[in-house]
């Protein structure tokens, strides 16, 4: 089983107000919502770092598999569970660890933002401690690897982002974003410059859609939703062995830019001829040169 992978952007219009796009302070909301949520995910890079050897924990399970207990490598969803129960002020732990008050730094920041950042944190510690451990390994003395960036695009959990598939086919098409104003975090909605292709992707059947990105730039924003498909795949080994499998081969050459050739049930069903129209010559004339030097130094350039 594979998965397919693509990305539908849904420009944020970000004209003047009086041309239909967002005013001048929702624009700003934007810009303060992602430097506070970057701020956040900088301080749980910070306590994931502090407290590395958690990400290395194993954990006792029982496999249905193999019906017996094992062991496995902690899991993301209860790392998060357990730097929530660190940081985070609440009735079941009501007083977070010294100095990683993550309630007082950020208050009123939702949940949702919250564990976005968390996740984000996971993820780049986890490949920075694991691309770490093999340079040590390596024991090169160039190449160490540097310290995980805490700014990324905010990821839009359920709770950040209201997106209506039907209104988009409108012409004055909305989302609701829910963004930091500088005093607290309010429900802002945003024009967004939508089409009925966009909506036909976004429905297309068997296509899942993932948690949007918001993408601000200097002057553009866009939410990038995500979409994955399953693929029914077989193995390698079970498609050599089909009567029926057709192979494609590709070989670079000197007068063509390559020759391509489908071959089926021991047979060439057909060869195309792959040109650059018009430079085909003068790159024959090229790699001629460069194979009469090859000789005449007696190896390869």
């Amino acid at each position: 089983m594979g998965q397919a992978t693509r990305t539908t952007k849904l420009p944020i219009d970000l004209d003047l107000w009086n041309a239909g796009g967002a005013n001048t302070g929702k624009r700003a909301y934007l810009q303060a919502t992602e430097e506070v949520l970057n701020r956040a995910r900088a301080f749980y890079v910070d306590f994931f770092l502090a407290h590395a050897d958690k990400l290395a924990e194993r954990v006792a399970y029982y496999s249905e598999e193999h019906l017996e207990m094992r062991e496995r490598l902690i899991s993301a969803h209860e790392l998060l569970s357990w730097a929530e129960a660190c940081t985070v002020e609440t009735k079941d732990h009501p007083h977070p660890w010294t100095g990683w008050n993550f309630s007082e730094r950020f208050p009123a920041v939702p949940f949702a933002y919250r564990r976005s950042g968390i996740k984000d944190a996971i993820g780049k510690v986890r490949s920075y401690l694991s691309n770490h451990a093999h340079w040590e390994a390596s024991g090169k003395q160039k190449g160490k690897p540097g310290l995980p960036a805490a700014t990324d695009h905010p990821t839009l959990y359920q709770g950040c982002l209201a997106l209506d598939l039907e209104a988009l086919d409108l012409h004055e098409a909305f989302v609701r974003i829910n963004v930091y104003t500088g005093e607290g975090w309010r429900w802002m909605p945003y024009p967004v410059s939508s089409s009925r292709y966009t909506v036909q992707r976004l429905l297309e059947a068997g296509w899942q859609r993932q948690s949007p990105t918001l993408v601000l730039r200097a002057h553009a924003a866009e939410l990038h939703i995500p979409q994955i498909k399953k693929i029914a795949a077989r193995k390698v080994m079970e498609r050599k062995h089909d009567p029926d499998l057709v192979t494609v081969a590709v070989d670079l050459n000197v007068k063509n830019l390559a020759v391509i050739t489908a071959r089926a049930h021991g047979k060439i069903i057909e060869t195309v001829f792959a040109t650059d129209h018009g430079l085909d010559a003068h790159r024959y004339r090229h790699l001629g040169r460069t194979a009469k030097k090859q000789w005449q130094c007696g190896g390869t350039l």
